[in-house]
């Protein structure tokens, strides 16, 4: 099954989410792994949904609060169509 960069984006930002972990240095902070295309995860940047400098020896990234709220509606969003 083909699928769009959208869902590509979104699904990107769920996984981001859904395995994101506080670090104790920056307990405020929402991090997760960076482990995903760049390309995506550049869009996801430029969107300003996650923070993130790719050329920076950082293995993760930090959530914005417009992320963290993106990510809870697409958990609502993909549940529903699941049901």
């Amino acid at each position: 099954m083909e699928r769009s960069f959208e869902e590509i984006k979104e699904l990107t930002l769920l996984l981001l989410y859904l395995t994101a972990f506080h670090d104790h240095d920056f307990p405020d902070f929402k991090r997760s792994w960076k482990g995903y295309d760049f390309g995506v995860m550049n869009k996801l940047a430029d969107e300003k949904l996650i923070r993130d400098n790719l050329k920076s020896k950082s293995r993760s990234i930090v959530f914005t609060d417009e992320g963290e709220k993106r990510a809870q509606e697409l958990i609502q969003k993909y549940l529903e169509k699941n049901s």
